[in-house]
């Protein structure tokens, strides 16, 4: 037992190598996509229609725009001229910024909730996890020399 805990501790941690290796758009990209993350779970669970609210949620609001525009100059899985299907939803992020905004300033609470819900669960969580695939660079960042867990992320997605 006292052997599987040694190795276990000889695991390398973490390298953000990779990323500072990588293009300038996908360090932007990680920029702005790690804090939308962070904030955008933040702003989902508090209380909402407040000056807090409405504050932090222009700043997530510009953070996946900048998410959105970084990707159209990354073009790692080049199925198409240089882009893949996950630009789409760079696209579709933009249009469900301009409407989750649209809805808000007039009114509609109901619609900009659904937009915004989906834009965090769909455009961050969702996509975010096929970040975490083999060959992609936030793979390498998190399991870099730790072959079981990137095995289970596999699995998992």
């Amino acid at each position: 037992m006292a052997e599987r805990a040694i190795e276990f501790n000889r695991m390398p941690l973490m390298t953000l190598e990779p990323l500072f290796d990588a293009p300038l758009a996908v360090q932007i990209h990680v920029a702005a996509v790690t804090p939308a993350a962070l904030l955008g779970a933040y702003i989902l669970l508090r209380p909402k229609g407040t000056p807090l609210h409405r504050l932090l949620g222009r700043i997530w609001m510009v953070l996946m725009i900048v998410t959105a525009i970084s990707s159209f100059f990354i073009h790692q899985v080049d199925l198409f001229y240089g882009f893949s299907p996950i630009h789409l939803l760079s696209i579709a992020t933009l249009f469900g910024s301009w409407n989750a905004i649209a809805a808000a300033r007039r009114g509609d609470i109901r619609l900009h909730k659904r937009i915004v819900a989906g834009l965090y669960f769909g455009g961050i969580v969702l996509a975010g996890l096929f970040t975490f695939m083999p060959a992609r660079i936030m793979h390498a960042v998190v399991f870099t020399g730790a072959e079981w867990p990137a095995a289970l992320a596999a699995a998992v997605m």
